[in-house]
C-alpha cells in the first residue's frame, strides 16, 4: 500500500514538471514569433533618408493665411541594408548605441509614421520684430514704455509685445529693471519681464500671450508696472501704464509709446493728497494700512485732522477704525497712523478699503466734516493709481508700498 502511494506521488510530480516545461517552451516560441513579425514589418518600409527632427513645410499652396506657416512631422523610415534582416538589425543597433543621446526621437515609436503628420501652424508675426526706426523714442524727457498689442479673433489670443523703455531717470540706471504685466480684471498673478542691460533706454524684447474671448477683451485693461530693483533686492516703482483695450483693437500690431505715470505729482489735486502705505501678509491673513501724511488739504478750521478707515466687502462694512486727532500747523499734516485688518486671501477680490480724512467740528467734537475720500481695492471698486496700489500690495516680498493719492469728494 505504501509503495502505491509513493508511485502515485512521483507520477504527479513528473506530470507537473512536464506541463511546466511545455508552458515555458510555448512562451519562448510566442516571443520569437512576435519579434520576427516586428522585424518583417520594418523591413517592408520603402527606402527613404533618415529624418529625426520636425521640419517646416513652406509650400505656399498649403498655407491658409499669409502669416501662418504649417508645422509638420516628417515620416520616419529606416534604410534597408544589403545584408538582409540580420545585417539590418545589426546596423540599426550599432547606430542607436552610438547616437542614443543625440537621436532622441528614435526611441519614440509614436513618431514612426508613413506620411507627413500636421502638428499645427506657426504665427510668423510672433517672430517678426518691428523695424528699428519704429521703436525710436519720441522727443521729450518723460519716461516712456514702447509696446505693441495684437488680438487674433480666430484663436482668441491677445499678444502683448514689450519692446523697450525710454528716458529712465538717472537714479535707476545702475539697477536692474523689471516689468510686471497684468490683464485686468481677471489676471491675479503678474507676468514679469527683465530689461536687458542698464542705462536710460534698456531693451525688453518679450512677448506674452493671453487667452481671452472677444467679449471680454474689449472690457479688459492692460496694466504695466515698471520696477527698479536695487542690489539689496529692494524694489521701487518707476511708473505705470494703464491701457484700456476698448476701442483700441482696430490698431493691432502698431508700435505704441506711452508715458509712465509716476508717483511724484507736481500739483496737488483739488481737495489735497494723502500718502498711504499698504502691505499684506497671506500667512497672517492681515492687511496693514498706514496713513503717513497729507498735503494741500482744504482745512475748515484749526481743530486738527484725523483719519477713518473702513474695510468693506461688497456693500457691507466689516470693520471701521479711526486715528487720534492730529493738530495741523498747516495744510500738510503728518499723521503717521497704522491700522491692521483681518482679511483672508480668498476675499482679496471682494474687499476694498475706504479712507476718509476728517476734521472735528469746533462746537461739536462728535461731528466731523469730511475733507476727502480715497477708495483702494481691486478692479471691482477702483481704477487707475488706486487699483495699481492694491495690486502692488500683493507682491511676494510683502514689503510696504507707499503711494500718493488724490482725495475725492464724498458721495
Amino acid at each position: 500500500m505504501e509503495n502505491q502511494v509513493v508511485i502515485l506521488a512521483v507520477g504527479l510530480l513528473m506530470g507537473l514538471l512536464i506541463i511546466l516545461c511545455v508552458c515555458i517552451l510555448g512562451h519562448c516560441l510566442w516571443r520569437r514569433k512576435g519579434q520576427s513579425q516586428y522585424q518583417e514589418f520594418i523591413s517592408t518600409l520603402p527606402l527613404f533618408p533618415e529624418c529625426t527632427a520636425p521640419v517646416l513645410q513652406v509650400s505656399q499652396g498649403s498655407r491658409s493665411r499669409c502669416d501662418e506657416i504649417p508645422f509638420t512631422v516628417p515620416p520616419r523610415f529606416e534604410p534597408r541594408s544589403p545584408g538582409g534582416l540580420a545585417g539590418q538589425g545589426q546596423v540599426r543597433s550599432d547606430r542607436m548605441e552610438a547616437d542614443g543621446q543625440r537621436d532622441i526621437l528614435a526611441h519614440r515609436g509614436s513618431l514612426c509614421v508613413r506620411s507627413w503628420y500636421p502638428m499645427g501652424t506657426l504665427l510668423e508675426g510672433l517672430y517678426r520684430g518691428p523695424a528699428l526706426d519704429q521703436v525710436a523714442p519720441p522727443p521729450g524727457p518723460a519716461p516712456r514704455l514702447c509696446f505693441a498689442v495684437e488680438y487674433r479673433r480666430c484663436s482668441e489670443q491677445l499678444t502683448v509685445s514689450l519692446l523697450r523703455l525710454g528716458n529712465l531717470p538717472p537714479c535707476f540706471h545702475g539697477n536692474a529693471t523689471l516689468v510686471e504685466l497684468q490683464l485686468l480684471p481677471d489676471d491675479r498673478r503678474p507676468r514679469q519681464a527683465r530689461a536687458r542691460g542698464p542705462g536710460p533706454d534698456p531693451e525688453l524684447a518679450e512677448c506674452f500671450v493671453f487667452q481671452v474671448s472677444a467679449v471680454c477683451v474689449s472690457e479688459s485693461t492692460l496694466s504695466v508696472c515698471v520696477l527698479s530693483v536695487a542690489p539689496q533686492r529692494k524694489r521701487r516703482v518707476v511708473g505705470r501704464v494703464l491701457y484700456p483695450l476698448e476701442g483700441q483693437l482696430g490698431a493691432s500690431g502698431r508700435v505704441l509709446w506711452r508715458d509712465l505715470e509716476t508717483d511724484t505729482y507736481t500739483q496737488c489735486s483739488e481737495l489735497g493728497d494723502v500718502q498711504v502705505s499698504m502691505n499684506y501678509s497671506p500667512s497672517l491673513r492681515r492687511l496693514t494700512l498706514g496713513v503717513v501724511r497729507a498735503r494741500g488739504l482744504q482745512l475748515l478750521s484749526d481743530t486738527g485732522v484725523f483719519s477713518q478707515v473702513s474695510l468693506q466687502r461688497h456693500t457691507q462694512v466689516v470693520k471701521t477704525k479711526r486715528s487720534s486727532v492730529v493738530s495741523c500747523g498747516g495744510a500738510d499734516p503728518h499723521l503717521d497712523h497704522r491700522m491692521t485688518f483681518k482679511l483672508p486671501p480668498q476675499h482679496l477680490d471682494e474687499a476694498c478699503v475706504r479712507l476718509e480724512l476728517k476734521q472735528p467740528h469746533p462746537m461739536s467734537p462728535e461731528c466731523a466734516a469730511v475733507l476727502g475720500v480715497v477708495v483702494l481695492g481691486p478692479f471691482m471698486y477702483a481704477r487707475g493709481p488706486q487699483l495699481q496700489h492694491w495690486l502692488d500690495m500683493l507682491n511676494p516680498t510683502q514689503e510696504p508700498v507707499k503711494q500718493w493719492h488724490g482725495l475725492g469728494r464724498c458721495l
